[in-house]
């Protein structure tokens, strides 16, 4: 090791000078002497102080630094790195050495101390940090003057507390480590034996360092003689720009004994870093060392979180992008107002239009001023006063939002895809005392609702009325006044209810319409659907600016090909919609070849969701080049938009950003501590600006929770997790509390839960989302709840975009600590049991790991032909090699025998006809390509001539057993290459025959035998179940036939899915397994006699059988539920406890267990051969 090098080099300078070296072989320690004192050495200390000190530590879950990429599982170190250095210099030298000297604490512990707080920063947070050192090893004297290997590393772990200040942190630090110097002496491997569930001790990839030397050219200076020798320079530099290095990122201080000085050296791997993000950490550790050290302003005595990374240049970034004052010409003004002002401006241009009807500014002005006016006279609306308005897709919904504006009333929206019980909740909250209708929704309410259809208004005006203007200008309403509610997601369970002023609204237009995202010229489609709140953009914002509206008819923005003629023949401009929703639409147009009908757009805006990089690129394969695409983002409490992007595929190249703040928007990222982020640092974003809305209806609590004042600006808290790059641009990273995004609406996944846990049955539940595609909900319920019951509940309480794709019930949740299996999710379910609502601990569902291969749903592929699933090869072959063709060993009998009544044979075969058909498995065929060496599996339609045989009788209980076991043992029973993989049979009684003179076919009585086959290449036991369902329901709803469902999922359909499977990992870890065992190897059982090796199996046996008296049952489940295992975990171990004695000891034991296999919900239905061995 190093410190041999001092003893080498005496020793090499005294046997030159003299000739010779004083040392005695019987009294001199050497280093095999120490390896031998070592390994006898009494650790117990040691090994009990590790124990403690790293007690639940993850030494095997790397730090979170700033990784530009990370390493994959199977990917070995390159050793490739980099490295960066910088000096201290004098002044912060000389602080350094004040600070240790002043508070007793030595130059190296201090420099550890400064590390640990800048990873803690580094990291965004992580309190509990864990690095490797190396020690010298020499914890005797007598080691001192020995060459040889002593270096130990050893983890230095330390669980900061972000209030301390670095002062306090510098005395844990060397408190820490005395100890761990203390007990260094115990071997690494030692350490990792205390932790056999380790997978990889990665804390040993982030290390430290620090050397104490004199200045580089006297300490490479050596003495031989009367001869002074220089050490020739040397590097390990792979390139100019490159360096081997064995860590993946280390902090080397170097002290300078001469000068007195320090420096630093950063070394990191490029597998994980690149060169500029190496150079940018050592630029936030020297800001921090001068915060810390030499600032007027010392941070030393401050807890340690207020410390800042942030360069200044990062935070003249901050300022630049939030430098976004705009004056504008107009000063803000009401909704209605601005409207007025566009009527006066161009009264004959087309405002609004659906399908044949239209409406110009002074058309629609007209129609908005009469039901105003009904509102005042006939209604006796008040200023702020809140009307709701539930309509569909209509002219009447425009009229209805403007006219409750303009009567000073606050609009609410209400969603008539809600349910009744959801829509007379949301009338409750807000206290409204009328709700606007039209002819699709007015059967909605009931008599205890008020309620005022506005087609009955609109359409019993006379001709001759006048409307009363003058009434209109009286209604005082000002800016500062609500304009709109927008109900969004609720964490308690219930929806909150955000209000909107008139000024949020229209300044926030404005600025929307000063970068050119929304203008007077455009021709709007309205997407939205009126519980987002974008429909009052698409309406009321177009309105105030002049531009034209085209509405859809019900349900037409999922009506593709209206879509695409509105799109064509009204010459849309102006287009705002989900990710979800664009990516639809474009690929329906773009299968129809029909993507010219997009030509005419100016401005296409997404938001609601992540936009993909291929679906900006598909957008852009398609649109003129005039056309700019705009990722828009904000919450509803920020009215309408906040941050935006103009998006270019060729600089997104890896994401879409969210972008920067809108004009007279601005923005702060905060971390946990609520203090400045720095770029690439994740963060809570908050938002300032001029749509900071009101506050929530009522709940002055969740106001103050959502809005923060600093420096006498308010902000609102957003939630959302966001980075900062080096361009300005805010990139989305994930949401702070557990609320979600789905297909564009925000969902609190504990409104889900609280409204399901109102079913009295329910004792707990869990919602996640999966897939960012499905809601899933985990129910533990004590009856007989189906999936469909609880559909329909929450249908009835929930708006649709809030009900679960899918419903897992459970009778109880788990109570052993085992990691429990859902059909989604892998979850440790323990920790939830201590609440009845699972929402309250879900950070902990942040742990949940997805199983690839039940990400993905599985669809029909609509084939006939393919090749065969791992199962039916390992049959097939099984059936070919281990067995004799004379034996039928995959022979799956069932027999059932009549015992009331009678079946009608021809009903009972349109069942059985019904049951191939639908279930295609039963009458696929197998055949083997010699040629390619493929089995190949094809779907017949022997089903259509499919017969019952009716050819057997038997008179007593000793002929039918006869003719169960001939049928079990025939070879000829099926035939694969055909598909003829099932059979049945009737066996008639013949007793019962010569009773009953009706010997008529058309029966099956009393006492006869059902006798059912199947070949288990097309059926496993699991198939059971699925087949006589089926079979029944046919039956007993005289089923005539069933047309093809071709949209069902098949058993060829699996075969096929499942080839598709990325299996690496699966493949590594039997690899892994089975690496050293030989699997021709055969366990010394006491057999007595060997099958040779041309011998085929008989296929018979010899069975016996015992049974546990109650004692030892009731012992044998006790002993499973105490030590946490399954009865089946525990009886295999007995398996191989008794295996042991019965080979003689022998310990490396191999054994086949069968496995289900059905590992996606979508096989839980399909009849065929899933098992595994």
């Amino acid at each position: 090791d190093f410190p041999s090098m001092k003893v080498f080099h005496h020793d090499l300078n005294q046997a030159y000078t003299t000739g010779q070296l004083l040392y005695d072989d019987n009294t001199l320690l050497r280093y095999l002497d120490y390896a031998v004192i070592e390994q006898q050495m009494s650790m117990t200390g040691a090994s009990m102080f590790w124990l403690d000190a790293l007690h639940d530590c993850k030494l095997d879950q790397p730090l979170p630094l700033p990784y530009d990429r990370h390493r994959l599982s199977n990917e070995h170190r390159s050793g490739r790195g980099t490295t960066i250095s910088f000096d201290f210099g004098q002044d912060l030298s000389h602080d350094f050495l004040i600070h240790a000297s002043s508070n007793n604490i030595s130059l190296e512990y201090l420099a550890l101390a400064t590390y640990y707080v800048f990873l803690f920063k580094l990291t965004n947070g992580e309190k509990d940090l864990c690095i490797g050192i190396n020690t010298h090893g020499r914890y005797r004297d007598e080691f001192n003057s020995i060459v040889g290997m002593f270096v130990n590393a050893i983890p230095l772990r330390c669980v900061l507390d972000p209030h301390l200040s670095f002062d306090k942190i510098t005395k844990q630090v060397q408190d820490n480590m005395m100890n761990c110097i203390k007990y260094s002496y115990f071997p690494l491997q030692h350490i990792l034996n205390q932790h056999p569930n380790m997978s990889n001790p990665v804390f040993l990839d982030t290390s430290f360092e620090f050397i104490s030397s004199v200045r580089r050219d006297e300490k490479n200076e050596i003495m031989i003689g009367d001869s002074r020798l220089s050490l020739l320079p040397y590097s390990i530099k792979i390139s100019e720009d490159e360096i081997m290095s064995k860590f993946d990122f280390i902090l080397i201080f170097h002290h300078d004994l001469k000068l007195n000085e320090f420096s630093c050296t950063i070394n990191a791997s490029l597998d994980l870093f690149n060169a500029e993000t190496v150079c940018t950490i050592e630029q936030r550790l020297q800001t921090m060392l001068h915060q810390q050290f030499t600032s007027f302003d010392c941070t030393t005595d401050k807890s340690i979180y207020e410390l800042s990374l942030a360069l200044s240049n990062e935070q003249y970034l901050m300022q630049s992008v939030n430098n976004t004052q705009v004056a504008f010409s107009s000063l803000p003004t009401c909704i209605h107002h601005g409207f007025v002002y566009q009527v006066m401006k161009h009264p004959q241009k087309l405002a609004v239009e659906l399908d044949e009807q239209s409406l110009t500014y002074s058309e629609l002005l007209y129609y908005v001023q009469v039901l105003s006016l009904t509102l005042l006279n006939e209604y006796h609306v008040l200023l702020g006063e809140i009307v709701c308005q539930c309509v569909e897709r209509s002219l009447s919904m425009v009229i209805g939002i403007m006219a409750i504006e303009m009567a000073g009333g606050v609009y609410c929206p209400l969603s008539p895809r809600d349910p009744q019980h959801r829509l007379y909740a949301l009338i409750q909250q807000t206290q409204s005392r009328l709700v606007l209708v039209h002819h699709l929704t007015t059967m909605k309410f009931d008599h205890n609702i008020v309620s005022l259809d506005i087609d009955s208004v609109l359409t019993n005006i006379q001709t001759d009325s006048i409307v009363h203007v003058d009434r209109l200008s009286n209604v005082p309403v000002i800016p500062d006044n609500i304009a709109y509610i927008i109900f969004t997601s609720g964490s308690t369970g219930t929806p909150k209810p955000a209000q909107l002023r008139h000024r949020n609204f229209t300044q926030s237009i404005q600025s929307l319409v000063h970068v050119d995202i929304f203008n007077k010229n455009h021709t709007i489609i309205q997407m939205a659907r009126c519980s987002f709140d974008l429909h009052v953009q698409e309406i009321l914002g177009a309105l105030i600016i002049g531009a034209t509206v085209i509405m859809l008819h019900p349900r037409g923005n999922v009506d593709f090909e209206y879509l695409s003629m509105l799109m064509e023949n009204k010459q849309i401009t102006f287009l705002y919609t989900v990710p979800t929703l664009l990516q639809l639409f474009l690929n329906f147009i773009k299968d129809n070849k029909t993507t010219d009908i997009m030509q005419h757009l100016r401005s296409l805006c997404t938001g609601g969701e992540r936009c993909s990089v291929q679906l900006v690129e598909l957008l852009e394969s398609i649109i003129n080049n005039d056309c700019s695409i705009w990722n828009l983002c904000g919450p509803a409490e920020t009215t309408l938009q906040s941050l935006f992007h103009r998006v270019n595929s060729q600089l997104d190249k890896e994401t879409i950003p969210l972008g920067r703040p809108l004009p007279n928007y601005s923005c702060i990222i905060k971390d946990n501590f609520g203090l400045p982020v720095y770029s690439g640092q994740e963060g809570e974003m908050l938002v300032r600006g001029v749509g900071i809305f009101a506050g929530y209806l009522g709940r002055d609590d969740l106001t103050a929770k959502a809005l923060l004042e600093i420096d006498g600006q308010l902000f609102y808290q957003t939630g959302d997790l966001v980075k900062m790059d080096g361009n300005g641009l805010l990139h989305y990273q994930g949401r702070k509390d557990h609320q979600i995004k789905l297909h564009g609406q925000r969902i609190e996944l504990g409104e889900i839960e609280r409204c399901l846990l109102n079913i009295s049955s329910i004792s707990a539940c869990v919602v996640m989302k999966w897939n960012d595609d499905y809601l899933v909900a985990y129910v533990q319920s004590s009856s007989h709840i189906n999936e469909e019951e609880l559909r329909q509940h929450c249908q009835s309480h929930l708006p649709p975009h809030m009900i679960p794709s899918f419903f897992i019930i459970l009778e109880k949740l788990p109570l052993n600590p085992n990691v429990f299996n859902f059909d989604a999710h892998t979850l440790s379910i323990a920790p939830f049991l201590q609440q009845p609502t699972i929402f309250q601990h879900s950070q902990l569902l942040q742990t949940a790991i997805m199983n690839d291969v039940k990400a993905t749903q599985w669809h029909s592929l609509h084939i006939n032909e393919g090749v065969a699933s791992f199962a039916q090869e390992r049959i097939f072959l099984d059936e070919q090699v281990r067995f004799s063709s004379d034996i039928a060993i995959y022979n799956e009998l069932s027999t059932l025998q009549v015992v009331q009544g009678s079946l009608s044979f021809n009903r009972l075969l349109q069942a059985f006809r019904y049951v191939l058909n639908k279930h295609k498995i039963l009458r696929t065929s197998l055949t083997f390509n010699n040629d390619d060496g493929v089995l190949k599996q094809s779907i017949t339609d022997i089903h259509k001539t499919f017969t019952i045989t009716m050819n057997q009788t038997f008179q007593n209980e000793n002929e039918l057993q006869n003719i169960i076991y001939q049928t079990t043992i025939n070879p000829n029973l099926f035939d694969l290459s055909n598909g003829r993989v099932f059979r049945a049979e009737i066996l008639k009684h013949q007793i019962s025959l010569n009773k009953n003179e009706n010997n008529s076919n058309e029966f099956i009585t009393n006492s006869s035998v059902l006798l059912i086959a199947f070949h288990h290449a097309a059926f496993d036991r699991a198939s059971t179940s699925i087949f006589f369902n089926d079979l029944c329901l046919a039956y007993n709803t005289n089923v005539i036939s069933m047309e093809d469902d071709d949209e069902s999922l098949q058993y060829i359909d699996y075969s096929t899915h499942e080839r598709l499977i990325d299996m690496t990992t699966s493949r590594q870890f039997w690899y892994l397994q089975l690496e050293e065992y030989n699997l021709e190897y055969r366990l010394l059982l006491p057999v007595d006699r060997h099958r040779l090796s041309n011998d085929h199996r008989s296929s018979s046996a010899s069975v016996t059988q015992i049974s546990f008296d109650n004692e030892i049952s009731q012992s044998f489940l006790d002993y499973a539920s105490i030590h946490n295992v399954t009865p089946f975990q525990l009886g295999l171990s007995v398996l191989y406890a008794f295996l042991f004695k019965l080979t003689h000891g022998e310990t490396d034991l191999c054994i086949s267990s069968i496995n289900a296999n059905r590992y996606k919900s979508e096989l839980q239905n399909i009849m065929g051969m899933f098992v595994s061995t």
